[in-house]
């Protein structure tokens, strides 16, 4: 058990147990059976002992030259673990035979899956074999198992490790549009990625609140639409709503220099970078740049400076299409990716509608409606984008009026979408808010959890969630490509927010979309093998929101007695408690040992918890009330 049960409310001794951990005898060991890793891997098969890594360790690799090689030699550089780095073909064959070394091996004959992997360890040495890609997450994982020791020195854990994806497509999106972030911060997020085997960054470059993508026959999208004079303070509705802006100037952009800068580093990590340009609605910080690309001419634009849908958007022109493909070639010669996504979401068509210029093209091109003129807009967007050699994504509203050949959706407004597109037999990556992939929404129920958009995603519903529809059969599941999860910013300004409420929901994301769904665990995701990954990524720098102690839950108990057993939720933290109803901060008490509690008739025994890391981070508040 991990939550607190009352074993007999009705007799005077209640056993609360909060966690079963290995800090404490009276608890059950780990079993650990992913040794740790994330995601969990297709097959392990846990060794005895570990292979100690020391400066006389050689390193042979047989593609020297190869990225997946240059990553991991700088890694070992950076870990203080620099050593010889060699090419198999320079070194006699005796040597490789020869006790303490590491084989990297991509050259094999017999047959792997796609991203696949295969990493042996025992306490001789280390042999890692994979092709391209899989030699990457190969990588990814040895990196994992490293406990560094002192300078030069450090352990790895013997172990067999047979792994491959489950999906081809898996995603992270970033929203640079509503809040701009630099070009480190980008790379930072996209080495996270990198860390637990994602491949696809969704960079969400324009939209109504800034367009964020230099464009040079189109200078005037940055010069203009990259600015927005305001940004709304605080929610756009609701009670708590501000109704006030900060009256602050806000901008930035991407040259196209930075632009090849970042592809290139994700590129280094196996992950390939999808642009969106977001069409044909929330195009508000397009018009305000070229207004004679709206359907009122008359009207002056703004960069938009609220959150929310605006009416307003580009009209379906000669005229438009004309520079949005335009555009759309800047941005193809820019971004290699295979797809090139162009929104389709949240287009309200009120101008449209009023509109005689988009009456008149219904009528021309013998269309039902609105909707069946942005089937018509999308259609036209994506043959362009088709015509060279790309491929088009899009939300799942470009269902609407009729799918474009060849499109692949994004099921975001549940998976009635996804399901209808594969049914269709077009490619799906699914990304619903309903199954916690909208990392914009609050992690818990606590009043302590910073603003946010609304909706609620904590881990074990991102954790839980299954991509394939059970409606669908065999050969339309196929159509499932990936899974993804949105990080939309309208509430979230800085790197560090970006990283709390990316982390660690990106971790049980990554597991959801690489491994089996028969051997997911999530408790052993959560409890067992989430610490230590919290505490690599502490050492790396990264912010994230601090789970709280493991089995500490939010509840109220009747009873005498009590024994409480806590875990902190990061490898190397501490939880501190209260007992007399006060919020508890990193002066209280020390959890060290099962607390025991008898409580008098009558009486309540409030205890609350925290978890504090070693750089300081803190978990939000548990509340457990005890009464007799």
């Amino acid at each position: 058990m991990r939550r607190i049960k009352s074993l007999n409310q009705k007799i005077n001794t209640v056993l609360v147990l909060l966690a079963l951990g290995a800090s404490h005898p009276v608890l059950a060991q780990k079993s650990d059976p992913n040794m740790g890793i994330v995601p969990a891997p297709v097959s392990v098969s846990k060794g005895k002992g570990a292979f100690k890594f020391t400066p006389e360790t050689i390193v042979l690799v047989d593609s020297p030259n190869h990225k997946a090689i240059k990553f991991f030699k700088e890694y070992l550089r950076k870990a203080g673990l620099a050593t010889s780095v060699t090419d198999m073909s320079t070194v006699d064959k005796k040597r490789m035979s020869l006790t303490n070394t590491v084989y990297l091996n991509m050259t094999f004959s017999d047959e792997m899956r796609p991203e696949g992997y295969e990493l042996n360890i025992d306490g001789d040495g280390i042999e890692l074999r994979g092709h391209g890609a899989g030699m990457f997450y190969g990588i990814q994982t040895l990196i994992q198992l490293i406990e560094p020791g002192s300078k030069g020195y450090a352990t790895i854990p013997c172990g067999k490790v047979r792994d491959f994806p489950r999906f081809p497509y898996r995603g992270m999106h970033l929203d640079v549009a509503r809040h701009f972030f630099d070009v480190a911060f980008i790379k930072k997020y996209i080495d996270v990625m990198a860390m637990y085997k994602l491949n696809n960054f969704h960079w969400h470059l324009t939209d109504d609140q800034g367009w964020r993508v230099e464009i040079k026959k189109y200078p005037k999208l940055t010069e203009v639409g990259s600015k927005r004079a305001q940004t709304r303070v605080g929610r756009e509705s609701g009670p708590t709503a501000t109704g006030m802006f900060d009256n602050t100037p806000y901008g930035g952009f991407y040259t196209q220099e930075e632009v090849y800068e970042i592809v290139n580093y994700a590129a280094a990590r196996y992950i390939n970078v999808i642009p969106e340009i977001d069409l044909p609605g929330h195009t508000m910080a397009m018009i305000a740049a070229y207004p004679e690309l709206s359907c009122d001419k008359s009207k002056t634009y703004q960069v938009g400076e609220k959150w929310g849908v605006y009416d307003d958007f580009v009209c379906p022109t000669e005229e438009t299409f004309k520079v949005l493909f335009e555009v759309l070639n800047e941005v193809m010669d820019m971004f290699p990716s295979k797809y090139i996504h162009i929104g389709g979401d949240e287009c309200s068509k009120v101008a449209w509608k009023r509109s005689q210029v988009c009456r008149d093209i219904i009528a021309e091109k013998k269309l039902m409606n609105e909707e069946g003129l942005q089937s018509y807009f999308v259609s036209r967007i994506a043959k362009h984008v088709q015509s060279q050699q790309r491929q088009v994504i899009g939300w799942d509203e470009i269902l609407e009026g009729g799918l474009a050949e060849g499109a692949v959706v994004m099921s975001w407004r549940g998976t009635k979408g996804g399901i209808a597109a594969a049914q269709l037999g077009h490619d799906v990556i699914m990304t619903p808010g309903s199954g916690g992939m909208y990392f914009d929404h609050v992690q818990s129920k606590s009043p302590q959890e910073p603003l946010s958009i609304g909706g609620f995603a904590p881990l074990d519903k991102t954790y839980n969630y299954e991509p394939v529809p059970s409606v669908l059969n065999k050969a339309q599941q196929k159509h499932i490509i990936g899974v993804q999860a949105n990080l939309w910013t309208e509430y979230i300004a800085t790197p560090g927010k970006v990283e709390y409420m990316l982390l660690p929901r990106m971790l049980a994301m990554a597991e959801t979309g690489w491994t089996p769904t028969q051997i997911r665990d999530y408790k052993d995701f959560a409890n067992d093998r989430l610490p230590h990954q919290l505490a690599l990524l502490d050492n790396l720098g990264y912010n994230y929101r601090v789970p709280v102690a493991i089995g500490a839950v939010d509840t109220t108990m009747k009873g005498s007695k009590f024994t409480v057993v806590l875990e902190p939720s990061v490898e190397g933290a501490k939880v501190h408690y209260t007992i007399d109803g006060t919020e508890p901060s990193a002066t209280d008490l020390i959890y060290s040992a099962p607390l025991e509690f008898k409580i008098p008739e009558g009486s309540t025994v409030t205890l609350k918890t925290i978890v504090v890391t070693p750089s300081g981070k803190t978990s939000v508040s548990t509340t457990a009330k005890m009464q007799n």
